[in-house]
């Protein structure tokens, strides 16, 4: 884990995982473990990844807790290609799309890419990701001196921004 002392380079790449429910890989966390190993199997360089944080299920809370992380990768992929490679992923783990913020077995979001700002497919960095606590939270562990693309903001001032009902993201 950064300790936030060491300069973090400003061209990384971050993806978010995301599970609550369990998958032929096991439960949530075990979700994400495997699908971790999966990625490094796709081309795609783990080069740091956060401990797991549980989150309540959002926009329904009577829905199970979501176990959340956050890794910076490294891949010749573009954006385009690397969004594909996570999607087969996640289909892997029986990730079927519907109904949008629905339970999942695996969720992975491409959420900033080198810095760049783009309106296409995928955009970047991703849109909403600057309001949730389980992207902000594990961001904080494994970039702490990440700063959002467009607002320039850090992401400790991204975190303390949100509002106390937001900021529900507890370390494993």
């Amino acid at each position: 884990m950064n300790t936030g002392k060491e300069k973090m380079p400003s061209r990384i790449i971050v993806i978010a995982l995301g599970a609550n429910l369990p998958s032929e890989a096991g439960t949530p966390a075990e979700t994400i473990h495997a699908a971790l190993a999966a990625l490094k199997q796709n081309g795609i360089t783990l080069a740091e990844v956060s401990p797991f944080y549980r989150t309540p299920a959002w926009p329904d809370p009577a829905d199970p807790e979501f176990v959340n992380a956050v890794a910076r990768i490294e891949t010749a992929l573009p954006p385009e290609g690397l969004i594909a490679r996570l999607h087969a992923v996640e289909e892997q783990f029986g990730r079927m799309r519907g109904v949008r913020n629905a339970p999942r077995r695996l969720d992975i979001d491409l959420i900033d890419y080198e810095g760049r700002i783009e309106d296409g497919s995928p955009v970047l960095p991703h849109p909403r990701m600057q309001t949730r606590a389980f992207v902000l939270a594990p961001l904080r562990d494994v970039a702490p001196g990440w700063r959002h693309p467009v607002s320039g903001k850090t992401v400790e001032t991204l975190l303390r921004e949100l509002p106390d009902a937001g900021r529900s993201a507890t370390r494993l």
